[in-house]
């Protein structure tokens, strides 16, 4: 007979942090979504002209080596190897005259590129 293991939520401090606007909004993205997944991935990426970028993407589930974090309903799944990259990162969601999107604000990055979507450490 066959197990199947649910990943546990982490009650620790998550190693990242979604604003109220930035969780409303990704809230307001997945129930547009059919079918509506489980939950949104933080990562980090190797890749962009600083060296790492940024990666969002709604989830079905949490892989093997995902940690998941609950954040005012909103599953959160952040991999082991991200979750250093990220540690302390705020994610907000902002709209200006210039425009709108999720803005990372991370305490690790010590520069980024001139375009802005990637980010050395």
């Amino acid at each position: 007979m066959a197990t199947s293991t649910v990943p546990e939520v982490t009650k620790k401090a998550p190693p990242v942090t979604l604003t109220v606007n930035a969780v409303k909004k990704v809230k307001e993205i997945m129930g547009q979504q059919t079918p509506v997944p489980a939950g949104l991935r933080i990562g980090v990426v190797g890749g962009g002209c600083s060296g790492f970028s940024y990666s969002m993407q709604f989830e079905n589930g949490a892989g093997m080596m995902d940690k998941t974090f609950d954040m005012e309903g909103l599953k959160v799944f952040v991999d082991s190897t991200s979750v250093m990259y990220l540690n302390g990162c705020v994610v907000d969601y902002v709209e200006t005259l210039e425009g709108a999107g999720f803005k990372f604000e991370n305490p690790n990055v010590k520069s980024t590129c001139g375009c802005g979507s990637s980010f050395s450490v």
